[in-house]
């Protein structure tokens, strides 16, 4: 026995002083093995779409609706189970809905809880009981005899009828539907899996990231939009930069300012004066919406003050780390204000827009004393969000820049390859890493910046930038960010980003075997999940690749791709009877699900269906469990 199983069994032995105890807790770990496999959810890519998003995952990506009909197959007809299913993903909107429009509220709970009760009493049944009370609030601890009373016994029905009575003439119907449609949602999806980018493009990240607070199990892979954001509540200032770029790029200035108290005047005020004659013409908006044309107008202007900023800023940063390899990044000083040009790679362009009042020509790369307290007084007053520290906070507690779990590698963009297929060597603070040593050593630069101090601080919060860009970032995964040429050049050739060749060897399996292997994993049985590209489904594109070994899971979530893919994002369902993946389609709006039922419809491909029903035993949590079961058993 090694010293390892030493320490554990004595530790064991401490904790179960009695062979009753020992036996008890024997038997427990043994049972839990047995039950079926909880559900896995994977999404990526969700971009700030929190009514798409919610839905899904309040939805189980199916799972409840799926529930609903096995609890009451014809006893409900098609209308009433949308009926009840709105009511289980939407409780306390659906009752401010039915007091406002029908009238009644008390009725309809005494129509709908019972029913929510049966569909929580079948949910909780692959679980158990102490599970089951894991996720019930104190407040509604009754609800555990709801769920474990048996429908058969008439006294004990009747016990059941009296405390949702009881609850509901107390005035508390609606908490009570709230915990129970919880406790559903909850129950249907074990463990969700994010693999990346919640922020930027979308309008609402902030409340995808308060939903996920409520959510008892989730992981998330960090997504180069979610580094960026981590960088920026640390003040840094090249992340800074990029962040209110494109909130101001997508006319979402309201997160930063309504969402997370981030005072925007100074950069406005700054912006509005600094531009006041130049129309912006290379900056105009992504969208729009709900914005004046005074509006649209002055976020422009802001857009195009943040990307000046974000050029020089970038340019001190390229300097302080040479390692990056990004100096071709720096293009101001290659400008040739008489001719209207710039050279890139080589190459002379014609520039779209030669309006650049902050710019001194004899140094380019130097801020104006303007431009220097708008970027102190912006780095400030991220740091000092307190909303935005815990959203950031909950990313570093519960996130990882990839996971292994149950054979699959999860991963926001790619692991880097040579076009040969080998693992891309990347030297980054003088050492050279590559495939798993690579994304070991930014995970822990990312923690670093966090908790560390001193240079080690510094080098980490460089490298929340540089994973934001940098062509050996496993989440950037492109030859170069080309932002100057996107706004400044109209030549698509100076504008080409050429991704990794990791995307153009995803259906090579001996590549993404070797991938597996300098992993530690078994080729034979695992499987990518990844992100990051949008999968063009509408253009024939196959989000399975290598055989199965890849599955590609950013199918537009963002509105803003969904023309490109022809569909609202994938979801990947892993439970006790397969692997499934759900092509979704566009949830009409979050009024449309709680008032008229509307649904998102998912058109589900079977990836692998076992022969016979997991359980826990089957997962990597099972085998901790046998594992610890079998030094218990040692003790007796």
């Amino acid at each position: 026995m090694s010293a390892l199983e030493t320490a554990q069994r004595q530790l064991l032995a401490e904790s179960y002083p009695t062979r009753s105890e020992a036996v008890a807790a024997l038997v427990e770990l043994e049972a839990t093995c047995a039950l079926p496999r909880g559900t896995e959810l994977f999404a990526s890519d969700i971009h700030g779409e929190f009514n798409a998003f919610s839905h899904v995952l309040r939805g189980g990506s199916g799972a409840v609706r799926q529930l609903v009909h096995d609890t009451f197959g014809h006893q409900l007809s098609a209308d009433e189970k949308a009926e009840l299913l709105s009511f289980i993903l939407y409780p306390r909107e659906k009752c401010a809905f039915v007091e406002a429009e029908r009238g009644n509220l008390e009725a309809y709970l005494a129509d709908q809880v019972p029913l929510v009760v049966a569909v929580a009493r079948r949910a909780a049944a692959a679980t158990s009981l102490d599970a089951v009370c894991a996720l019930i609030p104190e407040s509604f601890a009754l609800i555990e005899e709801l769920i474990a009373a048996e429908p058969a016994d008439a006294a004990k029905r009747a016990y059941c009828s009296a405390l949702v009575a009881g609850y509901l003439e107390a005035g508390e119907g609606v908490a009570l539907a709230e915990a129970l449609g919880t406790l559903v949602q909850h129950l249907m999806v074990n463990q969700l899996h994010l693999v990346g980018d919640v922020y930027d493009r979308g309008p609402a990240p902030q409340l995808i990231m308060e939903e996920l607070l409520t959510f008892p199990n989730v992981d998330v892979q960090w997504g180069n939009h979610d580094i960026l954001w981590m960088g920026a509540a640390l003040g840094q200032p090249g992340s800074v930069a990029n962040v209110v770029r494109i909130c101001a790029r997508y006319g979402n200035l309201n997160i930063l300012e309504d969402a997370y108290g981030i005072n925007l005047r100074p950069l406005a005020a700054f912006a509005a004066e600094a531009y006041a004659d130049d129309p912006c013409a290379a900056f105009g908006l992504k969208d729009r919406t709900g914005l004046t044309d005074a509006e649209a107008a002055l976020t422009e202007k802001i857009q195009k003050a943040m990307a000046i900023i974000q050029f020089k800023v970038e340019a001190q940063l390229i300097a302080e780390n040479p390692s990056f390899g990004l100096e071709d990044r720096n293009l101001l000083h290659l400008v040739d204000r008489e001719r209207g040009t710039v050279v890139v790679d080589g190459v002379e362009y014609e520039l779209i827009d030669t309006v650049f009042p902050t710019v001194d020509w004899e140094d380019p790369y130097q801020l104006t004393p303007g431009e220097q307290a708008v970027i102190e007084q912006l780095c400030a007053a991220f740091q000092n969000s307190e909303k935005l520290q815990r959203h950031m906070g909950f990313f570093l507690e519960h996130g990882s820049l990839y996971k292994i779990e149950n054979g699959n590698l999860l991963l926001h963009a790619c692991v880097p390859l040579n076009a040969d297929g080998s693992l891309m060597e990347v030297t980054l603070f003088g050492e050279t890493y590559r495939g798993k040593s690579l994304y070991d050593m930014v995970d822990r630069c990312v923690r670093e910046a966090f908790e560390a101090e001193g240079e080690a601080r510094k080098r980490g919060l460089d490298m929340l930038w540089y994973l934001w860009l940098g062509p050996g970032s496993p989440l950037f995964a492109k030859s170069k960010m080309a932002t100057f040429e996107l706004y400044l050049i109209a030549d698509k050739a100076a504008r080409k980003e050429v991704k990794n060749a990791f995307y153009s060897l995803l259906d090579n399996a001996v590549v993404v075997d070797g991938i597996f292997e300098d992993f530690g994993m078994d080729p034979a049985t695992s499987r990518i999940v990844c992100g990051h590209v949008p999968v063009k489904a509408k253009d024939g594109e196959d989000p399975v690749k290598a055989d199965g070994r890849v599955l590609c899971i950013d199918g537009g979530f963002s509105a803003a791709y969904q023309k490109t893919t022809g569909l609202a994002g994938y979801t990947l369902v892993s439970n006790a009877e397969g692997l499934f993946l759900d092509a979704n389609t566009p949830l009409a709006s979050r009024d449309a699900a709680v008032k008229d039922n509307a649904d998102i419809v998912a058109d589900r491909r079977v990836l692998e269906r076992y022969p016979r029903p997991a359980t826990v035993a089957d997962t990597d949590e099972g085998a901790a469990l046998q594992a610890r079961a079998a030094l218990i058993a040692s003790l007796l």
